[in-house]
C-alpha cells in the first residue's frame, strides 16, 4: 500500500503541478475572453434567470433552478469549509486571492460546460435527459476525440466513491463524533438510510431535496460568517491587505503558521478553489443537462452562479472569518481552524453551527455526486445499471464514515485533476459553437437560437 500510495503522490504533485493550474486558469480566462467576460457583465440578469427558472421552462426533468441546486449540492461542502482553511494553512492569506481568480475566470468555464451539456444533450431509454462532458465530447466533436468521452467517463465514476461519497461521509462522521460523541457507526447507517431515501427517488427527488437544503444552509452559514465578520469589522482591511499583498509576496512564519512561498500560494489557492466550485471538472453539466430550461445559454447563465455562489461568496465568507479572527496563526487545519475560527468570535455557538453546516454540507454533496457518478456508469453500461450503482452508492457510505481515508484523499484528488484534462480539452475544441449561441443569443433579444433536431440524439 506504501508503494502505490507513493505512486499516486507522485501522479498528483503533477496532474495539480504548475501545467494542470495553467491550463485551468489559461481555459477559463480563454473563454471569459472569448465571451467578452458576459459571464461578469451578465451576472445580475443570471439571477434574474435563476429566480424565474423555479418553474420549469422546457424539456427536462428538473427546473433550472434545482439544477442549480443539485450541482451547488455537490460543490459546496468540505471544500468551503475544511479545504478554504487547509489553503490557507498551507498558502497563507494570499491563497484566497487566487482562489478568487480561479472563480473569475471559474465562471465562464462553467457557463461553457452548461451550454455545451444542454447543446449535446441526449434522451435515454428511460426518457430522461442525459448529458455532460462525455456526451458533448460524443456529439459534438469529431470521432477522432471520442476517446476522451470514456476517459472522462472513468474518472468520473471512481472520483465520485472517492471525493462524493467516503470522503464526505468521513466528514461527517468525524465532525459529529467530536462535537456530539456520536459513534462513526451510527452516523454512517443514518446516513446510509437518508441518502438511500433520497437517491433512489432520481433526479427529481435529489433536485426537490437539494432545492430545499441547499438554500436554506448556505443562508444560514453565509448570515453566521456575517456575524463573525461583523463582530471583527475592524480586522477586515487588514485582512484583505494580508490576502493581496500575500498574494504576491511570501508570507512569514508566525505564531502556529510555518509560512508560504507565493507558489505555495497559487497552487493551493487554485487547486482548492477548483475543488471547491469544480470548474473545469466537468461535473456540473451533468446536472445541468437534466435542466427543464428554455435552452443552453439560459441554463448557462444559471450555471455560471453556482461558481459565484461557492467562491466568491462562501469560500470568501470562510477565509476571511479564519484571517480576521487570527485563528490561522493558531497552527490547526481543516475543518477545525473554521471551527476555532467562528467558535472565537461566536463562544459556544460558532463551534456547533460549523459542524451542522459541514455535516448537512456533505450529506447534500453525497446526493449530487451520486447523480454524477450513476451517468457516468450509465454512459458504459445503460440504464440497467441504475439500479445497482445506487445500492452500491449506500452501502459505500457507512465503509467511508468508518474508514481511514488517507489514501482515499490521495486518490480522488488526483483523479478530480484527471476529470477535468478531457474536458477542459473538449470545451477549448468546442469554444466557437459556446461563442456564437451567445452571440445569437443577446443579438435576438435573448431568445435562443433552435437547436438542430439531429444534435441532440448524438447522431
Amino acid at each position: 500500500m506504501e508503494v502505490l500510495s507513493n505512486i499516486v503522490s507522485e501522479i498528483n504533485s503533477v496532474v495539480w503541478g504548475p501545467l494542470m493550474l495553467i491550463l485551468i486558469l489559461g481555459t477559463g480566462l480563454y473563454l471569459q475572453i472569448g465571451l467578452r467576460f458576459m459571464p461578469i457583465v451578465k451576472l445580475i440578469q443570471g439571477f434574474k434567470l435563476l429566480w424565474q427558472g423555479r418553474e420549469k421552462g422546457g424539456d427536462g426533468e428538473i427546473s433550472p433552478f434545482n439544477a442549480l441546486m443539485t450541482s451547488l449540492s455537490a460543490t459546496i461542502g468540505t471544500g468551503n469549509i475544511a479545504g478554504v482553511a487547509t489553503a490557507v494553512f498551507l498558502g497563507g492569506p494570499g491563497a484566497l486571492f487566487w482562489m478568487w481568480m480561479t472563480a473569475l475566470v471559474g465562471m465562464a468555464t462553467k457557463y461553457a460546460e452548461a451550454v455545451c451539456a444542454v447543446r449535446y444533450r441526449e434522451v435515454d431509454e428511460l426518457g430522461n435527459h442525459v448529458g455532460g462532458p462525455m456526451y458533448y465530447i460524443k456529439n459534438g466533436l469529431h470521432s477522432r476525440w471520442f476517446w476522451l468521452a470514456p476517459t472522462f467517463a472513468i474518472f468520473g465514476a471512481i472520483a465520485g466513491f472517492g471525493i462524493g461519497n467516503t470522503v464526505q461521509a468521513n466528514s461527517v462522521a468525524s465532525v459529529v463524533n467530536d462535537t456530539f460523541g456520536v459513534d462513526p457507526l451510527v452516523t454512517g447507517i443514518v446516513m446510509l438510510a437518508l441518502t438511500a431515501a433520497v437517491i433512489l427517488g432520481g433526479i427529481q427527488r435529489i433536485g426537490a431535496v437539494a432545492g430545499k437544503l441547499v438554500p436554506f444552509m448556505a443562508t444560514a452559514y453565509i448570515l453566521c460568517g456575517a456575524i463573525v465578520l461583523i463582530i471583527n469589522i475592524t480586522e477586515i482591511p487588514a485582512a484583505i491587505a494580508l490576502v493581496v499583498q500575500h498574494a504576491f509576496t511570501p508570507a512569514a512564519a508566525e505564531g502556529g503558521f510555518a509560512g508560504a512561498a507565493v507558489w505555495a500560494a497559487i497552487r493551493f489557492g487554485v487547486a482548492r478553489g477548483v475543488f471547491s466550485n469544480e470548474a473545469g471538472l466537468g461535473s456540473a453539466p451533468i446536472a445541468h443537462a437534466a435542466a427543464a430550461t428554455k435552452g443552453p445559454v439560459n441554463q448557462g447563465l444559471i450555471a455560471m452562479l453556482g461558481t459565484f455562489i461557492d467562491t466568491l461568496i462562501v469560500c470568501s465568507i470562510t477565509g476571511l472569518a479564519i484571517i480576521t479572527s487570527g485563528a490561522w496563526l493558531g497552527g490547526k487545519t481543516g475543518a477545525a481552524l473554521t471551527s476555532a475560527a467562528f467558535e472565537a468570535s461566536l463562544p459556544g455557538v460558532g463551534g456547533i453551527m460549523v459542524a451542522v453546516v459541514l455535516a448537512v454540507f456533505a450529506f447534500t454533496t453525497i446526493l449530487g455526486w451520486s447523480f454524477y457518478s450513476e451517468k457516468c456508469v450509465t454512459f458504459f453500461f445503460g440504464v440497467k445499471a441504475i439500479l445497482p450503482f445506487r445500492i452500491l452508492w449506500c452501502l459505500a457510505v457507512p465503509i467511508g464514515a468508518t474508514a481511514d481515508l488517507g489514501f482515499i484523499w490521495l486518490l480522488a484528488d488526483t483523479l478530480n485533476a484527471l476529470m477535468a484534462l478531457p474536458n477542459l480539452i473538449a470545451l477549448a475544441l468546442l469554444s466557437p459553437i459556446v461563442f456564437q449561441l451567445t452571440k445569437d443569443f443577446f443579438a435576438n433579444g435573448m431568445q435562443e437560437t433552435p437547436i438542430p433536431e439531429e444534435s441532440s440524439d448524438g447522431s
